[in-house]
């Protein structure tokens, strides 16, 4: 099983790093990552499999968007099939 975060905020060093490391922490393993940065913003995509996870995945979420607010970032982790569903016309 798969989902996506996606992270949106004001640029500074090691967002990357920080949001990674949750994910390891919590046994999500970080498949893909596309980022771009324009002037001073920040977007970045992760795809994560979630399959072998060492806490529920609302943990995860929770965790995530814990240390977005600290960063000052938008964060939203979803499971890819309502990813998928939400984006299907």
């Amino acid at each position: 099983m798969k989902a996506v975060i996606t992270v949106i905020g004001k640029d500074m060093v090691g967002i990357l790093a920080r949001l990674s490391g949750i994910c390891a922490e919590k046994n999500a393993n970080v498949i893909e990552v596309t980022q771009s940065v324009m002037q001073d913003m920040f977007a970045m995509i992760m795809l994560v499999d979630v399959s072998k996870l060492n806490c529920d995945f609302a943990q995860l979420q929770e965790s995530l968007i814990k240390e977005g607010d600290a960063l000052g970032l938008s964060v939203h982790a979803m499971h890819e099939d309502l990813f998928n569903s939400m984006h299907t016309i």
